[in-house]
């Protein structure tokens, strides 16, 4: 096999290697850009419940920069699509490029083939050729020299064609790829179009709310209060969880049993055992983070959070994490009702919910529907999710699933 073989049987393996890669890698970008889609669907169903209750609010600037968001990443993994497109065409061409000059050569090798056999015959007679060999030996190596030198010009003839063949195929393939990639072109212009006109109402959005700041900080000192009291009642709530826990635990001492029972402590295990995969309570997106973070419209302004807070869609299921028990109903004037949740040492609490279907004592199962969640006056439906380690609150994005 010649140098120029190797080289091209080199090529089309990388060509296949990088195909069968690139075929992976855009089947997943087509999959997150369908999920982007799916995010943004749901995102302008909550954004348009949010500003059809009441115009310019704080839940419609929140929706707003989630949308804002969702389709920067829309934006970008066209873009990744069309790079990774780039990558293929340029392969392809350099592909394309090989395979012309190898035609081109064999084309070449096999013009020589035939020129030098018209030139033999023009010479002397092909059974001339053969009987005027000196000895038998000699005569079957011509005889077999004849046949080969003609099979090697049908090869080549066959290899021409072949090569041609491939040759044909890398091209419609390579149109393909750009015409594909010319669609993605103009969605990505149309998504960048859409992106700018949501840029526009945000900053329309902002300018209206920053002239409510008297408003705003009415309402957030509300708010903070409303938190206040709920922080208080959860800490009391899980004070008396574990008071309780405390006096069976001494119960079982006396009675030479365990000090802490064997399906709290299974229970615990599991559900830090489940940190990363645990479902959503609710769906949508998460319009405030765990920690503290500023204010986003308010300079100056930090607000401390001890869960998430998830904007969702009006009358949307409210669900139970995973197993365990219902330690208290109750409603905190500002915040709706809430739920909470024991799974051994580790507590999940649910605020903001209408249409309660659980009671305290309730053994609760993981997905099991709770409520609605509660829609307030500005018609923005925001569920209050925390998880706690006995007082210690964590951030619930660390354990539910991404």
């Amino acid at each position: 096999m010649t140098a120029g073989r190797y080289l091209f049987l080199s090529l089309l393996l990388s060509l296949v290697c990088s195909l069968a890669f690139g075929q992976k890698t855009k089947a997943q970008l087509q999959r997150e850009k369908q999920q982007n889609l799916a995010k943004i669907k749901e995102t302008e169903k909550i954004l348009a419940e949010t500003g059809a209750e009441k115009k310019n609010t704080l839940g419609e600037l929140v929706a707003l920069n989630q949308r804002i968001s969702q389709q920067e990443s829309l934006i970008k993994s066209i873009k990744n699509e069309i790079s990774l497109l780039d990558y293929d065409i340029s392969e392809n061409n350099q592909i394309i490029q090989a395979l012309e000059k190898d035609v081109d050569k064999l084309k070449k090798e096999y013009a020589s083939m035939v020129f030098s056999a018209q030139k033999a015959s023009g010479k002397i007679d092909k059974l001339t050729f053969l009987f005027s060999a000196k000895s038998f030996d000699q005569l079957m190596m011509r005889l077999k020299y004849m046949e080969q030198y003609g099979k090697a010009r049908q090869s080549q003839a066959e290899a021409i064609e072949k090569v041609q063949q491939i040759l044909r195929e890398q091209v419609n393939v390579t149109q393909q790829k750009r015409n594909e990639q010319n669609i993605l072109l103009g969605d990505e212009v149309k998504e960048n179009n859409e992106l700018t006109s949501l840029k526009e109402k945000q900053r329309q959005l902002f300018r209206s709310l920053e002239k409510q700041e008297k408003k705003l900080r009415k309402d957030l000192e509300a708010t903070k209060k409303a938190i206040a009291e709920l922080d208080n009642l959860i800490a009391k709530i899980i004070k008396e969880e574990l008071e309780r826990a405390a006096r069976e635990a001494r119960e079982r001492d006396s009675n030479k049993g365990k000090g802490v029972s064997d399906a709290t402590i299974a229970l615990s295990n599991s559900f830090e055992e489940n940190k990363n995969k645990f479902p959503w309570p609710v769906s949508g997106f998460v319009s405030q983070k765990f920690g503290r973070q500023r204010h986003p419209v308010l300079k100056g302004i930090e607000i401390q959070n001890d869960g998430v807070n998830i904007q969702t869609k009006q009358g949307e299921e409210v669900r139970s994490i995973f197993n365990g028990e219902v330690s208290r109903v109750a409603f905190t004037p500002g915040m709706g009702n809430t739920i909470i949740i024991k799974h051994g040492d580790y507590f999940t609490v649910y605020t903001g919910i209408k249409d309660i279907l659980v009671k305290q004592g309730q053994q609760v199962t993981t997905n099991q529907e709770l409520g609605k969640v509660l829609s307030n006056g500005e018609g923005i439906s925001e569920l209050r999710f925390q998880i706690r380690k006995n007082f210690d609150a964590l951030n619930p994005q660390e354990w539910l699933r991404n």
